[in-house]
């Protein structure tokens, strides 16, 4: 873990002041017995598909059509299997469940040859407007970890009355290629190694020629104690064949220490985004005892949120993809703060 005074870009909130007021609880939430390796064999299936925005976006949709639409959000390295466990208890509680591959992941593919392959921030979360608009969803409540996380806290901030409720994994993760040029200390500096190399044309290269075991030590530095099987981690490692997922990884991680440019268009969003807007709808916040990526203290982001807030800390060896690895406490949470 990293103190608050020293925050990894992940989180992009490097030496921000909050002054505005939150209610806050603090819970500890076991992981009961959950299985790390629960759901191996069982995939999200039938997949769907539709046109939103410059994508055709693939996603999975589980539950009643008529039900509270939920979003779910995944990382990188990761796919939509991120939530297989989460997906169907979301679903039997009654709710519409959508799981879209992100830009660059599985079935999700450009419209067009000439769209920059872009991974910048706001350009995905304007992909999930784009799909929440597709599918005629004029709210939901969002939910997602990693790169889906931020995605989820940008909507929250940028379009509130698009997100009913927020549940994100290791909280407020907006940030700025600004932000982003703040040198860390050299700890934290080392958490970091692959955002270094993928500044490189070696890095790209290499995550090309190794995709399949980047990703896999990405999963294991991550999640120390997330004892997966093969079928597990193959199940999810087809999504990174995606034609686009190198661009789209290379381009992300290049943005933030502004090596790579943006895009006109998204421009206007990232001015909005680098002032850090605080979130009002309704949050929990989750993190798991033995995180092993980089992750800001939840005490570092708790003034973010201005609304209905409570952070809760997963125990029992849970790690970065705490969806999978703690999906009971996962949905728990996205009831609660949709029913509040």
């Amino acid at each position: 873990m990293i103190a608050s005074s020293q925050l990894p870009r992940r989180s992009f909130l490097a030496k921000a002041v909050f002054g505005v007021a939150a209610v806050q609880l603090t819970s500890t939430v076991p992981a009961f017995a959950q299985s790390a390796r629960a759901g191996s064999a069982r995939r999200l299936e039938p997949l769907k598909s539709i046109e939103a925005g410059s994508l055709d976006i693939g996603y999975y949709e589980a539950g009643p059509a008529n039900g509270a639409p939920v979003i779910l959000l995944h990382g990188w390295p990761y796919d939509i299997h991120m939530f297989v466990d989460v997906a169907p208890q979301l679903a039997a509680a009654g709710f519409r469940v959508i799981v879209p591959y992100l830009r660059g992941y599985g079935t999700t593919r450009f419209l067009s040859a000439d769209t920059p392959r872009n991974g910048q921030q706001s350009a995905v979360a304007v992909d999930i407007i784009s799909l929440m608009d597709a599918l005629k969803i004029k709210t939901a409540t969002v939910a997602g970890c990693d790169w889906g996380a931020r995605t989820a806290c940008i909507m929250a901030a940028l379009w509130p009355e698009r997100v009913k409720a927020l549940v994100s994994v290791s909280g407020y993760l907006i940030g700025s290629q600004a932000a982003g040029k703040n040198p860390l200390p050299p700890e934290a500096e080392l958490q970091w190694w692959y955002q270094y190399y993928f500044a490189t044309e070696r890095g790209r290269a290499g995550y090309e020629k190794n995709r399949h075991d980047f990703a896999k030590l990405i999963w294991q530095l991550a999640s120390p104690k997330w004892d997966f099987d093969a079928a597990t981690f193959e199940r999810s490692a087809v999504a990174f064949e995606n034609p686009d997922h190198v661009a789209i990884t290379v381009h992300n991680y290049r943005w933030r220490l502004g090596l790579a440019e943006g895009e006109a268009r998204y421009q206007a969003l990232e001015d909005r985004l680098a002032k850090a807007p605080v979130i009002g709808v309704p949050t929990i916040t989750l993190e798991g005892d033995a995180n092993g990526a980089p992750h800001p203290q939840p005490s570092a982001y708790a003034g973010k949120f201005s609304g209905r807030y409570e952070h809760r800390l997963v125990s029992g060896g849970i790690g970065h993809n705490l969806p999978q690895e703690a999906p009971e406490a996962f949905a728990k949470a996205v009831i609660d703060v949709t029913r509040g």
